[in-house]
């Protein structure tokens, strides 16, 4: 090698050491400020003063949220009508508690109706010391099923001091209700243990009695709906099953209706169930999934359950959620339910067998935190694979301060540097914009910045050469044609970028190669969600609509849900990444849609491919809401949306009849915040 090539390597080498350093200390700087902020705020929160104030907040902010009520409402009407509806969402949870139980004619229906399959079911509950009413009903409600070809299989570390546990099984040996099924094995089985080996050991002791082709988990204080095994049977039947879960409920007291929380869960999502496990109850599944692996593996203990169904989702071939609350999960001093601390190694075991699954699909370098939802909701950072380019396509017309806050936050926050942005000019005629141009041209970001003219291609234009109607997605293909980034990231004019990291947060989950189209979370400029994912369905036109839309920005979201990563059907292409190879594969954006539900056919594309779409709260940006074309739906444009609407529903009809599988049937398409869809629950259940 040449000195001079030596210089030049070294002096490369210097200017990426310092470009290294100076981003190293951009971002330490930012920590500092956080743990400052965080030092404060704690010292305010541990303020003796601040404590005897508790009572008077409370009631300011009680005042303040009503005030807010009213505000996002639009007037009083709409707060009494939301009142209305949570008083109509108490009721639910008795309508959804034992008034959802068979009457005589119904349960007679199930139990006698014969399946073409009717598998033999082992039940598996751990028994350790359990209170005579929580061993009871939990007993009864397996006796209770119309479907009866089951086992109980019972094993029982229970100490000397709670014999009755033994006495109790034993007197339920000899119901009526026992043995009735089909199969000569079914019933309850009865062993007790030597000694106490956790709820892992206890568990596994409890397979050895099984002989069932299905096995389900059930605790030792939960209660099952007697409709339970009938409706998995039923799936079993007709999708062919091998791996079946079901909402759940957590109730208080002695009674289900004393509900707590209801959890109306999504179909299988692989993202969702490593940030959270969503699934926890009530899983079945095919004995054949456990063939060379074990049932519950004690170096989990306290996560047991996360680690197992981890384990079988990846090795089912057909995981079918049903969409009915039929699990009773009881909340009671000690229990998980009822606080996450009683059982504190259970955090530690739950991102152990989060660790355990990502590695054993290859991926080695991770980090697993706990977010700001809950111990065991968990944020998962994959190691970004080298630096590949990234091309930011933005289109734009006038409106040159919008342009020029997202294009300065995109140079001066962005942690990742090796971009592109490629400026799609679409009709701007004024000298500001003009002069912007020029600015990008000539100025600093002159070397990332490229701009392209829409209309100054003929092949644009119509065959008079004039500019025909504005088509967003045709502005959109152009601009990714003249870009050449590895990955394509959609972004609107009117976006501002919040998060430092946001480009290497979406290209995580990008440069999967199971995952197509990965979108941030926007916000109005008053911190209020603009956008977490898109749900199928959602909204007036029954197309498609945002999730949490118009929440504060700090909610958690429906079950945490907007602390963690997760699939959804669609993203906004207001920022959304994808790698050139997926947005080629799939024809880019459909031209069919001019302005609007571009984005939404896109991912849908993409989701027929077999790709996972993906929404991450950790790409946060400021996004100003179509400043740029506005969003008039009067006139011309309403037609237009009413026009593109008909044409997405005509297109994507199979799968909206289906429903959206990351939205649970049991909400309300009218709303965009989970609220229940209480009048339809008895349609899903007579289906």
């Amino acid at each position: 090698m040449s000195s001079n090539n030596e210089m030049d390597y070294k002096s490369a080498y210097e200017k990426e050491k310092l470009k290294s350093a100076e981003l190293a200390q951009r971002v330490a700087d930012l920590e500092d400020k956080n743990q400052e902020l965080e030092f404060k705020l704690g010292r305010i929160k541990n303020n003796p003063i601040w404590k005897a104030s508790t009572p008077a907040r409370n009631v300011m902010h009680f005042v303040i949220r009503q005030k807010d009520r009213v505000k996002n409402a639009g007037s009083i009407g709409g707060v009494i009508a939301k009142l209305k509806y949570k008083q109509i969402e108490r009721k639910a949870k008795v309508h959804y508690g034992t008034e959802s139980f068979p009457d005589e004619q119904r349960r007679t229906e199930e139990e006698n109706e014969k399946f073409e399959k009717m598998p033999l079911i082992s039940i598996l509950v751990p028994l350790y010391n359990t209170p005579e009413k929580f061993l009871r009903d939990m007993i009864e409600s397996v006796l209770y099923q119309t479907y009866s070809n089951w086992q109980l299989c019972l094993a029982d570390g229970s100490d000397a001091d709670h014999d009755y546990v033994e006495q109790i099984v034993r007197e339920y040996e000899k119901d009526s209700r026992n043995k009735k099924g089909p199969d000569a094995r079914c019933g309850i089985l009865y062993h007790r243990l030597e000694k106490n080996t956790g709820i892992s050991g206890n568990t596994n002791e409890c397979l050895k009695l099984a002989d069932g082709e299905y096995i389900g988990l059930l605790d030792h204080d939960d209660i099952l709906h007697p409709e339970v095994l009938y409706h998995y049977v039923k799936v079993i039947n007709e999708q062919n099953a091998d791996y079946i879960y079901c909402d759940e409920a957590t109730f208080s007291g002695n009674s289900i209706d004393h509900m707590i929380t209801m959890h109306f869960k999504p179909d299988y999502a692989p993202d969702n169930l490593r940030a959270n496990n969503y699934i926890c109850h009530f899983s079945v599944f095919k004995r054949s999934l456990l063939d060379g692996t074990e049932l519950f593996r004690t170096k989990f203990d306290g996560s047991q359950d996360h680690d197992m169904i981890l384990r079988l989702t990846d090795n089912a071939e057909k995981i079918v959620h049903v969409p009915m609350l039929l699990y009773y999960w009881r909340s009671h001093a000690g229990s998980v339910a009822s606080d996450i601390s009683a059982k504190s190694y259970a955090i530690d075991a739950a991102r152990g067998a989060v660790a355990d699954h990502l590695r054993r699909h290859g991926y080695e370098h991770f980090k697993i935190t706990s977010t700001r939802a809950f111990e065991t909701i968990f944020k998962i950072a994959y190691e970004v694979q080298g630096t590949p380019k990234i091309s930011i396509v933005i289109p734009t017309c006038e409106h040159v301060e919008d342009l020029r806050r997202c294009i300065t936050s995109i140079y001066e926050k962005s942690t990742y540097d090796n971009y592109e942005i490629i400026v799609v000019e679409n009709g701007s005629t004024s000298k500001e914009t003009a002069a912007y141009y020029d600015e990008l041209r000539n100025g600093a970001m002159s070397s990332v910045v490229k701009i392209v003219d829409f209309y100054a291609d003929k092949n644009n234009l119509t065959a008079d050469g004039k500019k025909p109607a504005f088509n967003y997605s045709k502005v959109v293909n152009y601009g990714v044609k003249h870009s050449d980034g590895d990955y394509i990231l959609l972004l609107n004019n009117d976006t501002q970028v919040i998060t430092v990291n946001w480009m290497e947060e979406m290209l995580m989950y990008a440069q999967r190669k199971d995952v197509g189209a990965v979108g941030g979370k926007l916000y109005f400029p008053n911190r209020k969600i603009q956008h977490a994912g898109i749900v199928l369905r959602l909204g007036a036109h029954r197309t498609a609509g945002h999730s949490h839309y118009g929440q504060e920005g700090m909610n958690l979201g429906y079950m945490g849900r907007l602390c963690y990563a997760q699939n959804v059907s669609a993203v906004t292409g207001a920022c959304l990444m994808v790698s050139r190879e997926k947005y080629d594969e799939v024809g880019g954006f459909d031209e069919g849609f001019e302005v609007s539900l571009n984005d939404v056919d896109f991912c849908l594309k993409l989701r027929q491919k077999g790709y996972l779409n993906i929404f991450t709260p950790f790409a946060e940006m400021f996004h100003f809401e179509s400043a740029s074309r506005g969003l008039d739906l009067e006139g011309e444009n309403a037609k237009r949306y009413d026009r593109e609407s008909e044409h997405f529903r005509t297109k994507w009809k199979e799968v909206l009849d289906k429903g959206d599988p990351y939205y649970n049937p049991n909400f309300s398409l009218d709303r965009s915040d989970f609220s229940l869809n209480v009048e339809g629950y008895s349609s899903l259940r007579n289906k």
